[in-house]
């Protein structure tokens, strides 16, 4: 590939490579939600492990929530549209997340918490992404970012575009309250009216993909549905453009390109490092 050619695929719009579903599922103890990352036609998006949906009106589907449970070696990043749900763990921390408010959760060495519905009745819609850390850092100390939606950064524009940062930075230089050098994410919650153009830049390399919330746009000429994820290819640029009123999450990160060892709330990169971690789990050590 001569330098040209290496040049204008760093300064390209990213290609829309594939479009897809999430599935129904059910975690914690026994909550319905939809997993659109971890299951299904994408098992994972280095460094994007899971992306679950919550979304439901009937408490039955929610009440019984996320008893106490484990983690090590990855981030959880739990963001609430509607409802609330108090978390409370074992390093101290407790706290209700309120719509629009966001926790980033660095689990690492490993930590034990709770995530339960603070409502009785009413709609409770949220996501929760889990992001890998890099093998030099999941042994790291536990630690939390957490902010209300009236810390979360703010962009509108002219054109009714509306732009929630929680981490990363837009065009115009609007900086997320996340800060994170393990992966560099790019985290925004976008509002579009129908007609409207949007374009982000990502760092090259970088994986990214688009949630549709709700709504319909464009992105390389191929179409993206409500509750459709839409995952791209190289380039430096997403471009949308807007057919009906919509709202998405567009998320980015930096590969890690390690191997990736699961068991349930455990991620590390050797089947011995799982072994431990569930001893070290049984044995108090979390």
């Amino acid at each position: 590939m001569n330098r040209t050619s290496v040049a204008n695929e760093h300064s390209s719009v990213k290609e829309l490579i594939a479009v897809t579903l999430g599935v129904a599922a059910s975690d914690g103890a026994g909550v319905k939600l939809t997993r659109i990352i971890g299951a299904g036609e994408v098992d994972m998006l280095d460094p994007f492990l899971m992306l679950d949906c919550f979304e439901s009106d009937n408490p039955n589907d929610y009440q019984a929530g996320f008893p106490t449970h484990p983690h090590r070696g990855f981030e959880t990043v739990t963001y609430l549209l509607e409802g609330r749900m108090r978390h409370r763990d074992n390093q101290g921390n407790e706290g209700v997340i309120a719509p629009g408010g966001v926790q980033w959760m660095t689990a690492g060495r490993g930590i034990t918490h709770s995530e339960m519905p603070e409502q009785q009745d009413g709609l409770l819609k949220g996501f929760q992404l889990w992001i890998n850390l890099p093998a030099s850092d999941k042994m790291t100390a536990p630690a939390y970012q957490e902010f209300p939606a009236e810390q979360v950064a703010l962009e509108q524009h002219d054109d009714g575009t509306v732009i929630k940062v929680i981490s990363g930075v837009t065009d115009r230089g609007t900086s997320g309250p996340v800060q994170n050098h393990y992966t560099d994410p790019t985290y925004l919650d976008v509002s579009l009216k129908a007609g409207a153009t949007f374009t982000q830049s990502i760092t090259f390399g970088h994986n990214s993909f688009v949630y549709v919330i709700e709504g319909e746009l464009q992105a390389a000429g191929r179409s993206l549905s409500a509750k459709q994820l839409g995952i791209f290819g190289a380039g430096e640029k997403i471009e949308l453009l807007c057919n009906l009123d919509s709202r998405l999450l567009l998320i980015a990160a930096k590969p890690l390109n390690e191997p990736v060892v699961r068991h349930g709330p455990f991620v590390m990169n050797s089947q011995a490092q799982i072994i431990q971690a569930v001893e070290d789990y049984h044995s108090g050590k979390f």
